[in-house]
């Protein structure tokens, strides 16, 4: 329905709805079709809720004349009463036959399977984290990262959702609607980019303290470059070579307290209660987007995490300064 464009982008504008995390700016197929329906669902129901405006106005217009001192109250005839009401049905009836004939096309829509759908990524939902995984056809290796989905442009990616805890929901605004993630269960959702860039995720069940700090960055990227990224992020962990500082970082992350709860492959760190670090530094932020990435942030983040964001799973370990800077150098140099 093109002409509905003209209507949202002036309601966008009002609103100020655009950018990495609207609805009324699709950068997916799944997200355009429910932005189609959004179209027709406002064009029938602001027909309708215009038209009781004005049969209400002409009412109360009737009514004043007919009450003025001395006129006679005259009372409107059956029939013509009648057939207004039998108007009116008619009215509501086409109404609700045109949303649900498009409910149904673009549920019809969201649910047909893609025949070029070659890539399925599990995501994970954590208090407050989102772990996602990669399987790839290399010797059966899986690629793990937190908090940051990447999608190839123009493919169709088939999203294996689950949680570790409580309920969560898997929200993209610009790429499609939300999707329960649930203890026990895997939902299947669809999505397929039409624009690259970077688009701003959200779980969208409360879930406890830290729900509104349970973020998801996306980047959808041309095809060739998320292939040579999903490359590199299947390689394990570069070494620190000849840096001492960056040796000594490594042997107290995977010899410590770090190593029971986090992955770094190609180290002795083979925890799974915590997100894979093993490309850490790539990433555009910590803690579920709380912090923006940087040494200094790694930093704090290992010092007293709960002081950054309270009632987060990680825990407060004993550590000294000088341990923590060292940590935080190797982790930044793992990308």
């Amino acid at each position: 329905m093109r002409w509905t464009w003209f209507l949202l982008p002036a309601l966008a504008a009002l609103s100020g709805c655009s950018g990495i995390q609207s609805v009324v700016s699709p950068a997916g197929r799944e997200a355009a079709h429910l932005l189609d329906l959004l179209g027709w669902m406002l064009v029938v129901c602001s027909g309708m809720y215009a038209l009781v405006l004005a049969f209400l106005a002409w009412g109360l217009r009737r009514r004043h004349r007919a009450t003025a001192p001395g006129a006679p109250v005259v009372e409107p005839p059956d029939k013509g009463l009648m057939r207004a009401l039998a108007i009116w049905a008619g009215l509501i009836v086409i109404g609700l036959t045109v949303l649900i004939t498009r409910s149904f096309v673009a549920d019809r829509s969201l649910a047909v399977p893609r025949d070029h759908e070659a890539l399925t990524i599990r995501v994970t939902g954590h208090q407050w984290w989102w772990r996602i995984e990669y399987p790839t056809s290399s010797d059966g290796v899986v690629v793990e990262t937190a908090n940051e989905l990447r999608l190839p442009a123009g493919r169709t990616a088939r999203i294996e959702l689950g949680s570790g805890d409580v309920i969560h929901s898997f929200w993209v605004p610009n790429l499609a609607g939300k999707t329960d993630a649930i203890p026990g269960r895997a939902n299947v959702l669809s999505l397929t980019p039409t624009r690259v860039g970077w688009f701003r995720g959200q779980c969208g069940e409360y879930c406890g303290t830290q729900h509104a700090h349970m973020a998801l960055d996306v980047n959808v990227l041309p095809p060739a470059e998320f292939d040579a990224w999903l490359f590199g992020q299947a390689a394990p962990a570069l070494g620190p070579g000849d840096d001492r500082d960056l040796a000594r970082g490594r042997e107290l992350f995977s010899s410590g307290p770090c190593a029971a709860c986090h992955v770094v492959r190609g180290t002795g760190a083979v925890g799974r209660a915590g997100p894979d670090l093993t490309h850490i530094a790539s990433r555009r932020s910590l803690a579920a987007g709380t912090l923006p990435m940087s040494r200094g942030g790694l930093q704090g983040w290992i010092a007293n995490p709960q002081a950054l964001k309270p009632g987060t799973l990680m825990p407060t370990v004993s550590i000294t300064p000088a341990d923590a800077d060292a940590i935080a150098a190797y982790l930044s140099s793992l990308r």
